[in-house]
């Protein structure tokens, strides 16, 4: 899991210096990297998932959403405010699904939400109020996108991740090809003035970032539990932040650092496992075995 989190810390990163500092356009950049995906993928095409309108729904938003979203921020947020402002969609996620799915939320959750949205608004917070920047704005929309395409998928059944990525992938290039085109001048010229550290980047976000590191996320998932696994993702932010210092020169101030602590202290409470499953764990753990 650690190598997982370093994987998607270092993709925030390498998004970051690709946009801002060598011009690729943002829209154009998610649309090559779900190519790529798609054409390594296309056998986990079939069969097709059901229902497929709600697939179309979580396909754009898991992919051309909150990729597309996140790397327009990117052009302008730096990677350690956009790695905590996108901890938003753990909170939204619970929000969304109590809205949504009327699923219950315990006074744990409830806290946990308050304290993570409080981080976020510290860390977007400015002298004159709260008016988000730019970028953290396109962070803060990407993050809702995935958390409302998490719910969504909730009511479908059961997919494979290969199949998932697959899906989301081929769903968010007409999109994604259509805004690009409209919107970023001369894209091709960009992406061939890149060279080859572009490609590169592209390379690494379509097959070790989307096609290894989700897949063997969604693979933990399947063999740990769910309240061991997801509290580990909370070294993706902190690890975004140290390489991002290190890469990019990013400024940590205290107003970064009180809310970096929040959000993250917040969506630890969220992911923390309630009082009754720790204490059956504890059962499990302490009961004979027969032998």
């Amino acid at each position: 899991m650690i190598g997982i989190c370093f994987i998607w810390a270092v993709n925030v990163v390498v998004g970051r210096i690709v946009i801002a500092d060598l011009g690729t356009p943002p829209l154009l950049y998610a649309f090559l990297r779900f190519a790529v995906v798609a054409i390594l993928l296309h056998r986990f095409l079939v069969p097709i998932p059901r229902p497929f309108g709600r697939m179309v729904a979580v396909g754009g938003l898991m992919g051309a959403g909150h990729f597309g979203l996140l790397f327009l921020g990117l052009q302008y947020a730096s990677p350690s405010t956009a790695a905590i402002v996108v901890q938003f969609g753990i909170p939204a996620t619970a929000v969304l699904s109590v809205w949504l799915l009327k699923e219950r939320m315990s006074r744990r959750r409830v806290l946990g939400t308050a304290i993570a949205f409080a981080g976020v608004i510290t860390v977007m917070w400015t002298p004159g109020g709260l008016v988000p920047s730019l970028g953290a704005s396109f962070v803060l929309a990407s993050a809702f996108a995935l958390s409302l395409g998490s719910v969504l998928m909730k009511g479908m059944p059961r997919i494979a991740p290969l199949q998932l990525q697959a899906w989301v992938s081929l769903i968010s290039l007409l999109p994604l090809a259509i805004i690009s085109g409209l919107t970023e001048a001369a894209p091709v010229t960009h992406i061939a003035n890149g060279g080859w550290p572009v490609a590169a980047a592209i390379a690494f976000s379509a097959v070790v970032v989307t096609i290894v590191a989700h897949t063997g996320y969604y693979r933990l998932l399947q063999l740990y539990d769910v309240n061991l696994v997801a509290p580990l993702t909370l070294l993706m932010p902190i690890m975004t932040v140290g390489l991002g210092i290190v890469f990019t020169g990013d400024q940590v101030d205290i107003k970064m650092l009180a809310g970096s602590v929040l959000a993250l202290g917040g969506v630890a409470v969220i992911l923390s496992p309630s009082r009754g499953t720790l204490q059956r764990r504890l059962a499990a753990v302490s009961k004979p075995t027969k032998g």
